[in-house]
């Protein structure tokens, strides 16, 4: 996938990234991040899930589960990149992301 990305978008992935699950990560230059990695387990599926940055983490799910979301990742923080969440709503997984 990401030698797809690489030509496709002129992106250029860095090496494994052990915060991020051994993904690769390139940045566009808009300064947004593109991350691509393998399943982590066997029961895993292959997925694109886009992560929205957010100011409050703690806010933006707890709206997100008010409004029907189910929280398959509460905020957990992740190295030095910030913290994440995932919720899915009606079946497709979205991200957060907080710095």
């Amino acid at each position: 996938m990401t030698r797809l990305y690489e030509r496709m978008h002129g992106l250029s992935f860095g090496p494994p990234d052990a915060d991020l699950g051994q993904a690769r990560v390139a940045t566009r230059a808009d300064g947004s991040l593109v991350g691509v990695r393998k399943p982590l387990a066997a029961h895993e599926q292959p997925i694109m899930r886009t992560y929205l940055a957010v100011q409050n983490i703690e806010r933006a799910v707890k709206n997100a589960e008010d409004s029907g979301a189910i929280v398959a990742y509460p905020p957990t923080r992740q190295g030095d990149r910030g913290t994440f969440a995932i919720v899915i709503q009606g079946g497709v997984e979205h991200g957060l992301w907080q710095r």
